[in-house]
């Protein structure tokens, strides 16, 4: 008997059902009797946030998924995942709430930015790479969210309504590649799909994930998705998670003695759980059972990567160079001066919002960035735009000794440090130490030494109770509340803003306290915005400082008011005055960059004003040194577009994410994202410029094998990206006018010829009826740059 048989074997049925349900909001009970350790998960894609606020122990900020599909890199995403098991490791983390495979449906999607790609051939090399290297380090993963969450708008209720062949080839496709690459866990969505919820839904759960591709690990509930006992437990759902709102339980107990709930299904979960935590370590057994159960990873120690390092690495891969007139890269040694504009080149949007979010060591932002790697260059910055709907938290300059203090109900402090910035936020657990049912207060302190003299705003982000005081005065005492779910308040609390009128250099002590009702779902933010010029007077500062200048640097992009989870996007334009801010200022200079920092498609009716456009999503730690390297060419823009960007709103081929009567129909089938695009695109799938050029100097198939020979016919060393398309000829009605089969990378020295073997599997030719056919007949294959791009062809018939 294997020793997981044996533990189960001791466990009677109220243990074996207390081990499916979460103790908390982040842990799995432990059972010391068997060896079992208490099993540790922790969000997010692009970090390790941990079970708690843990301020003094930050964690690694990497650029988002979309950017990290934007690599086109599967070893890079490797890597990722290898920082990303390495922190867990550092943080007790046994398993990572991550990835997120569903597919860019639609632009508007409030998590675009957490999924990799409109492709799920991209999103499956990505997928399963990543999640083999955070398992590489002996922690889980939780591929999510099976499946068809693919945008917000009632995400907790929506009935996805999508045909078989769709499902299979698109929807179902990212998940089965990572199951077969041997992903220890599945997350299960909030959604429906065909009229049943997710985490009840046995034919999908059970019949094809379990059954079908032979899935071993363990299927865990999104958070409070789980809303039944029977249904849920029969329908495949192996752990339903927190513990608040917990449907199993005595009721799950009670549903087995009564015959409802066979025995045999909860020992299968029991299974799955200590399956599980002997592939992370967290149950005693022997170094050969461990390795019976996983052929992926072991539990030894993680190996030592550099974070910073790869989050910059990561980032200038990811950048696409969508135009280019020849401005870039800049030569820094002959710039005198140059022009910042741009509200988020000061406060840099590096990461999305929502559950994703983690709390990095630092973060350098576009101006830091490039006032670093031009020491010898005036760079001069003025707003220009602001789009941020809040106020923004407070932070240096012109705020100091920022200091949180939680204190009991009596005023006795039981935990106190310092921050880079007047935000305290945590979903779980306060810090170490500290009792949840003590805490009573949180109070952040800060001393505002004010720039500018005039109308400043002090703001509160939260919700509860708050006392706001600036030196001996009050400005207000009350309730920021707004009557929704917890967690979406908790996802995008309310704000509240006050003037107070401050003279420059005068410093002024500023105290906001909040009363905790909820210890497990805290958010409070001291804002601050300085006086500023009405629009039009930005708007004329950033071009006057632009026409002085040898180059000017616009910074554009989405705030998390409009580009988050919890909701979906009600337009693709930019918010604020941004695009007359570009338009402004590339009148004023012919050389305008425009950087956009969106984790998901903008509109860009200014494309052809500008000299040269650079799409950075969101950048991770790292996103100003990544910037400077790439604009004066220290390293060259690596990326290739992940997903079809779009000219205008109306060519998008799916664009709408708004149920009715509490149905989205999936009615385009399989033509979603370039498969249904039928106008021209301003920035088709897979483009992205570099800083050298290439020559595809022959196509052959050898073996199921498109083998390329591609040359660097620049001046300097680059990279390219060379993707395989299919089409079939003549072109087939119900099927994509060309298709993604496969790509790779060729890295060369000038004149440097490489040559590329691009495997073309049995699928590609393959389509979803009733089972998986191959379609005979005559296929064209591309090689390509990018979609639209295609250098040779070739034929074979299959």
């Amino acid at each position: 008997m294997s020793d997981i048989e044996t533990a189960l074997a001791a466990l009677d049925l109220e243990t074996k059902v207390k081990l499916l349900s979460g103790k908390d909001f982040w842990t799995l009970p432990a059972v010391p009797e068997i060896g079992l350790r208490s099993l540790v998960m922790s969000d997010g894609p692009i970090g390790v946030r941990g079970i708690g606020w843990t301020p003094d122990d930050p964690s690694i900020a990497l650029p988002s998924p979309t950017a990290l599909a934007a690599t086109w890199n599967p070893e890079l995403a490797r890597t990722a995942g290898r920082l990303l098991g390495q922190e867990a490791r550092r943080k007790g983390v046994h398993v990572l709430l991550a990835p997120t495979v569903n597919l860019h449906r639609s632009p508007l999607g409030g998590r675009h930015f957490e999924c990799y790609s409109e492709d799920p051939l991209l999103t499956a090399r990505i997928g399963v790479q990543y999640v083999l290297g955070v398992q590489d380090q002996g922690v889980g993963t939780t591929v999510k969210h099976f499946v068809c969450n693919d945008s917000e708008t009632d995400r907790f209720t929506v009935d996805v309504r999508v045909g078989e062949r769709a499902l299979r080839e698109l929807y179902l496709a990212p998940f089965e590649a990572i199951v077969e690459a041997g992903a220890w866990g599945v997350m299960a969505a909030y959604n429906s799909v065909n009229g049943s919820t997710m985490t009840e839904h046995d034919q999908l759960q059970n019949g094809v994930l379990k059954g079908e591709w032979g899935f071993d690990g363990f299927i865990v509930s999104d958070w409070t998705a789980a809303r039944s006992t029977e249904a849920s437990a029969s329908g495949g759902l192996d752990v339903v998670m927190p513990a608040v709102g917990d449907p199993w339980g005595y009721e799950l107990v009670a549903a087995v003695r009564a015959g409802t709930v066979p025995e045999e299904v909860i020992d299968d979960k029991v299974r799955r759980v200590l399956r599980l935590a002997a592939r992370v370590g967290a149950l005693d057994t022997s170094v050969s059972s461990v390795s019976s159960v996983s052929s992926v990873s072991s539990v030894s120690s993680p190996s030592s990567l550099d974070g910073a390092a790869v989050a910059r690495e990561i980032a200038t891969r990811s950048f696409v160079l969508a135009r280019n007139d020849g401005v870039l890269p800049l030569d820094g040694g002959a710039l005198r001066r140059v022009a910042v504009s741009g509200a988020l080149a000061m406060d840099a949007r590096v990461q999305g919002g929502g559950s994703a979010q983690v709390y990095p060591p630092y973060v350098v932002s576009p101006l830091a960035g490039l006032t670093a790697a031009l020491p010898g260059t005036d760079v001069s910055y003025t707003i220009g735009a602001d789009p941020r709907r809040r106020v923004p938290p407070a932070t240096a300059p012109q705020w100091s000794d920022i200091v949180a203090t939680l204190r009991s109900e009596g005023g006795r402090e039981l935990y106190r440090t310092p921050l880079h910035t007047a935000t305290v936020r945590w979903m779980g657990d306060p810090p170490p130490g500290v009792d949840p049912y003590e805490l009573a207060t949180i109070e952040l302190t800060a001393r505002l030494t004010p720039a500018a003299s005039g109308t400043h705003q002090i703001a509160i982000v939260g919700f509860g109770e708050f006392t706001l005081s600036a030196g001996d005065t009050v400005i207000f005492e009350g309730p920021v509340y707004r009557e929704d779910d917890p967690a979406l308040v908790f996802l995008s609390s309310e704000e509240r803003r006050f003037p107070v009128e401050l003279t420059a250099g005068e410093p002024v002590q500023v105290t906001l306290t909040q009363r905790v009702s909820m210890p497990g779902f805290v958010s409070l933010t001291l804002g601050h915005t300085p006086p500023t010029g009405t629009p039009d007077e930005l708007l004329d500062e950033a071009a006057r400082a632009a026409a002085s200048a040898d180059v000017a640097v616009v910074v554009v992009g989405t705030t998390e008011e409009v580009e988050s989870e919890g909701f979906d996007r009600k337009t693709l334009a930019l918010p604020g005055h941004q695009d007359e801010l570009v338009s402004r200022v590339a009148a004023a200079n012919p050389r305008t960059v425009v950087v956009v920092n969106a984790g998901s498609p903008v509109l860009m009716p200014w494309a052809d004003e500008v000299a040269a456009i650079l799409l950075t999503w969101f950048p991770g730690q790292e996103a100003g040194a990544a910037l400077a390297d790439v604009l004066l060419g220290v390293a060259e823009p690596g990326g290739r577009l992940p997903t079809t960007w779009p000219r205008h709103p109306e060519d998008v081929p799916v664009l709408s994410t708004r149920p009715a009567d509490g149905a989205l129909p999936y009615d385009e089938g399989i033509f979603v994202g370039y498969r249904g695009w039928r106008a021209e695109p301003l920035f088709p799938f897979g483009h992205g410029l570099g800083y050298t050029t290439w020559a595809y100097e022959s196509l052959s198939i050898e073996d199921d094998d498109a083998v390329v020979v591609v040359r660097n016919t620049g001046t300097r060393p680059g990279r390219e990206v060379v993707q395989i398309y299919v089409a079939p000829e003549p072109p087939d009605p119900d099927r994509p006018t060309r298709w993604l089969a496969g790509f790779a990378t060729a890295t060369a020295a000038p004149d440097e010829p490489v040559t590329l073997r691009i495997p073309l599997p049995t699928r590609t030719f393959q389509v979803w009826q009733e089972g998986w056919q191959t379609v005979p007949g005559r296929y064209r294959i591309e090689a390509s740059h990018s979609l639209t791009n295609p250098h040779l062809t070739t034929h074979l018939t299959h």
